[in-house]
């Protein structure tokens, strides 16, 4: 993986754990949701006149992964009603990089080599270990949270592996029109889910967020655009994995902003994140 790549992933990494945070500030996960799916779409759109369309034998890949982060978002929203930021996003982000590695092995016939699958389980285990230690003490171990936690990272690593393959059938330079058009897609959806778990009433409760949902939206559109770039020039299970060090700027925010405790285990987990990236720069 080139310097610029592996640059990139760590910068939209950064990008992702702040509209992350955006939501656990909010009072109303659900509403800030649907602000950051509307505000990444309302960016988006105005990039497709220039982006193009992806080629035809993406689109399945398209609609299959609009469908998957419609259950990413769910997922996420029931995790942030829940649980700390410090425990809920480690874990979401956390179990997904060795379940992508084995799904790219398996499926895409990716192969990582030493350096990179001692990376992805370097990694893993340093974000496992900040979960474990996350904003509650272990004896305050919301099952529920952690649940839709895991559950969410199940998402994270379907819709990594078919957003992966998508933007490589998309054509040569059109990861970006991939990219656009799925925003753009994934917000209709995610209205919809929110009318029918809520009703019209979800809509007066977005007027006091749509700042950090409009500005979630835009760092979105950032994050992951790079992260679908970065997975047609390198494999899809490094670049997933890279994404997961977002945990980091993650446990920086719950601590500096969100005023969760910071613990030493959460030290000792971040220096094997960081030994995780050495490797995964190796590979």
């Amino acid at each position: 993986m080139s310097f610029a790549v592996f640059a990139a992933v760590l910068f939209a990494a950064a990008c992702h754990a702040g509209w992350n945070a955006g939501i656990k500030r909010t009072l109303d996960p659900l509403a800030t949701t649907v602000l950051i799916a509307i505000g990444a779409a309302l960016v988006a759109l105005p990039g497709l006149p220039f982006a193009g369309w992806p080629a035809p034998a993406s689109w399945p890949w398209l609609v299959a992964s609009i469908a998957i982060h419609l259950f990413y978002f769910a997922g996420l929203i029931e995790s942030y009603s829940a649980g700390d930021m410090g425990q809920v996003y480690p874990i979401a982000r956390g179990a997904a990089p060795l379940m992508t590695a084995t799904m790219t092995t398996l499926f895409v016939g990716e192969r990582l080599g030493l350096f990179g699958w001692g990376g992805v389980v370097l990694l893993a285990a340093g974000v496992l270990l900040l979960s474990l230690r996350g904003g509650r003490d272990l004896v305050g171990f919301d099952r529920r949270a952690v649940g839709f936690a895991l559950f969410t990272a199940v998402t994270v690593c379907a819709y990594s592996v078919v957003d992966g393959v998508g933007a490589r059938l998309a054509g040569e330079g059109r990861a970006a029109a991939y990219s656009l058009v799925l925003f753009v897609g994934i917000a209709p959806v995610v209205v919809i889910y929110a009318l029918a778990r809520r009703g019209v009433a979800v809509l007066p409760a977005m007027v006091p967020f749509w700042k950090t949902g409009l500005g979630g939206g835009a760092l979105a559109v950032v994050s992951y655009s790079i992260a679908i770039w970065a997975m047609t020039k390198a494999p899809i299970a490094i670049v997933a994995a890279l994404r997961e060090t977002s945990v980091l700027f993650g446990a920086l925010i719950a601590v500096t902003v969100l005023k969760e405790p910071l613990r030493p285990a959460r030290i000792g987990a971040a220096a094997m994140i960081v030994g995780g990236l050495a490797l995964l720069r190796l590979a």
